[in-house]
């Protein structure tokens, strides 16, 4: 008799497709989820290896569209980085990937969802925190923090024995000594030699990007146009491409950073779960967006509500980072991201090349640039003499103070 119905998060790789059979084995019917969100995978191969697996329903979805309008968008109105670096690829996706998941075992009753994150990063976190705030009665099976199972596969040696003994599919082509993820946003890289932080990646690792010194001797040039934050239009000055969809729009400016080599970054970061670790991402489209976005942003934001906005945008970063993003907390500050974006309206002029962004210009009906007021051959309607009392006004904290160390230094 079954145990119940699983929805597990599919990849068709070996950890994926081991777990599927060990689910069977323990006695619950298994459907399989596999979304697609840009990464570069045979859907259809996966879905006859689920089946041949004994999955009573294999569900591929395909998740790019929503991925990038409900979920890189806001990161883009909000510039959002952890930890000044990582622009958050994988950490967007997974809420992405768990909503339809939930939605799944719900459309099919089934009790329990799965995943094959392991037991010490920050994507069960993030499968997890997803799951039960939208399917609160569910019940997580997470393998790789059931004793039972990661015992039994201390390695992927274990796992290929099992594979071969269960009549599941190997890997030909050996396999890379680094694990990845990849997504329309970014590839990520971390584990095997990579987690010796002072190893350099080998040359080969790089998927999504060419190595500046080997990309174009001449740059492309781009206009995106911005409404509410978010690009709605981009244009290559050169040759007159031209994109308007979100998900052509982000696939361009992949292809455009890509080509020229931007997005590439190697840091140390802080896990939600408390240890650091070391991951090599590249992120050309989401980096060129970031360069423009921010342009745009200052051009026509008001300076005191941009001051407030930067620190919500950190914050949203972090509970991105920590799987909180449907929290009521990130539903408050996406709330405020999104009304500060009201007026980030315009067009963004930037070159890519070698590696760099460049911004060459803007331009914006909603601009608080005020030519005439900032400039150096006209007056306007502006009196120099204030900024004297302006000045002084700004001084007597500063006299206070000094008068004050003054004194302590005499008493001493």
């Amino acid at each position: 008799m079954s145990k119940g119905t699983v929805v597990l998060a599919y990849s068709g790789g070996l950890d994926t497709s081991c777990i599927l059979v060990w689910l069977k084995e323990q006695g619950y019917d298994v459907i399989t989820f596999l979304a697609n969100i840009g990464q570069d995978e045979d859907f259809e191969a996966a879905r006859e290896k689920a089946v041949s697996l004994g999955a009573k329903k294999v569900y591929i979805e395909d998740l790019r569209t929503e991925f990038v309008e409900d979920f890189i968008w806001p990161a883009v109105q909000a510039n959002a980085v952890y930890e000044d670096r990582y622009l958050l690829g994988t950490a967007v996706a997974r809420p992405c990937i768990a909503r339809r998941q939930v939605e799944i075992a719900r459309k099919e009753g089934a009790q329990f969802v799965s995943h094959g994150a392991t037991g010490k990063g920050n994507d069960q976190i993030r499968f997890e925190l997803t799951c039960y705030a939208l399917y609160p009665e569910v019940k997580i099976i997470a393998p790789w923090r059931v004793p039972e199972f990661y015992n039994r596969f201390r390695g992927r040696t274990d796992l290929m024995e099992y594979a071969k003994k269960h009549g599941i599919p190997v890997p030909v082509t050996p396999r890379a000594p680094w694990s990845m993820d990849a997504n329309l946003m970014h590839i990520s890289y971390e584990s095997g030699i990579l987690e010796n932080p002072k190893s350099h990646a080998p040359a080969d690792l790089y998927l999504m990007t060419k190595n500046p010194e080997d990309s174009p001797n001449v740059p492309d040039e781009l206009e995106i146009e911005f409404r509410n934050g978010v690009p709605v239009k981009v244009i290559n000055v050169k040759d007159g491409m031209s994109k308007d969809t979100p998900l052509d729009i982000f696939s361009y400016l992949n292809e455009i950073g890509g080509k020229h080599g931007v997005g590439r970054i190697d840091i140390v970061e802080n896990r939600f779960i408390g240890m650091k670790s070391r991951g090599i991402y590249e992120t050309p489209g989401g980096t060129v967006l970031l360069k423009a976005h921010l342009d745009i942003e200052t051009f026509t934001m008001d300076k005191e509500v941009r001051r407030i906005k930067q620190g919500l945008g950190i914050k949203f970063s972090e509970l991105i980072y920590n799987g909180f993003w449907y929290s009521p907390e990130c539903e408050f500050v996406q709330h405020c991201i999104a009304k500060s974006q009201e007026n980030v309206e315009g067009k963004v002029q930037l070159s890519v090349f070698k590696g760099h962004v460049y911004i060459l210009g803007r331009e914006s009906s909603k601009s608080l640039y005020n030519e005439e007021l900032v400039s150096m051959d006209v007056q306007g309607n502006y009196d120099p003499c204030d900024a004297s009392g302006f000045i002084r006004i700004n001084a007597v904290r500063l006299r206070e103070h000094h008068r004050l160390q003054g004194l302590s230094s005499i008493k001493q």
